[in-house]
């Protein structure tokens, strides 16, 4: 999965596959060869942290 520089685009990309198609984000990096720390890490910049309850990234 190409990851897009843009934190915003990533964070609307990353919840609508967790919405679409993932049951976790566990799954989402594992299934899309993509880092779940690098992931976490930008969305936290923005102010956004996963919930596994919600399934998504939500805003703190």
């Amino acid at each position: 999965m190409f990851l897009p520089a843009d934190n915003f685009i990533l964070l609307s990309i990353i919840n609508t596959k967790l919405r679409d198609e993932y049951s976790s984000l566990e799954e989402l990096c594992a299934e899309e060869s993509v880092s779940i720390e690098e992931i976490r890490n930008r969305l936290h910049g923005l102010g956004y942290d996963y919930s596994p309850e919600q399934n998504a990234f939500m805003r703190v």
